[in-house]
């Protein structure tokens, strides 16, 4: 899947063209137990069955990663969460912002299956990731929803709250710190304001409180009828 992303650093801005050709999902990768177990009751309270271990690495269709504005999905039961991205190319590292949008209904079934019905929309603006490896754990990522016709805070919380991506990244390939060329990692979530729920759209945020800047991506969803 071609991306294309604007790459933010020291004031300007330049064209990155990568080919990924994997896509993982980090899933259940808070940094605090106590915080990843509020995760699993969050979904377990809309019957997600708990994890056989954390982190977990869901492989996921390469095709749904997408820089659209709009998705479609089946029926009215899907929402987005608010993660970083990671990539590799040329040797360096990026990070950019994703939502895993995720099919609740499905989940309920088979969480790795959940993941691969819905696309998953991504930024299109990236930093390297030497800019902010070292205030990583002081930048924040939000989610706003739509209710009610208002734009709704969803979710909000630091990086320190989440595995940092190194760590994950060793966890995936078995001790080496750098993706594999080709490979994207979406890198794990904080929980719901108010729980978990759809939306017609989602638009989300990671915000660098050392640097002054945000990286912004928001989508719309499409609701396709479900039919047996």
């Amino acid at each position: 899947m071609e991306l294309n992303f604007a790459i933010e650093t020291g004031g300007a801005s330049q064209p990155l063209t990568v080919n990924l050709t994997e896509l993982v999902v980090a899933g259940w990768a808070g940094r605090d137990q106590a915080a990843i177990e509020h995760h699993i009751e969050e979904l377990a309270a809309i019957g997600v069955p708990r994890p056989s271990s954390v982190p977990l690495y869901y492989r996921v269709a390469e095709n749904l990663m997408t820089q659209a504005d709009r998705i479609q999905v089946v029926a009215t039961e899907s929402s987005g969460e608010v993660e970083t991205f990671v990539f590799s190319t040329g040797g360096e590292m990026y990070v950019s912002l994703a939502s895993d949008h995720t099919d609740r209904k499905l989940e309920t079934i088979g969480v790795a299956l959940s993941k691969q019905i819905c696309a998953k929309p991504i930024a299109r603006n990236a930093w390297r990731f030497a800019d902010v490896a070292g205030h990583w754990d002081e930048m924040i990522i939000r989610a706003f929803i739509e209710e009610g016709g208002a734009r709704v805070l969803y979710q909000e919380g630091p990086l320190a709250a989440l595995r940092p991506p190194l760590e994950l990244i060793a966890g995936f390939t078995g001790g080496a710190r750098l993706l594999p060329e080709g490979v994207g990692m979406i890198c794990g979530t904080v929980g719901a304001i108010g729980g978990i729920r759809p939306s017609p759209s989602f638009s989300m945020e990671l915000f660098d409180p050392v640097l002054g800047r945000t990286i912004r991506h928001a989508y719309r969803t499409e609701i396709l009828p479900e039919v047996a």
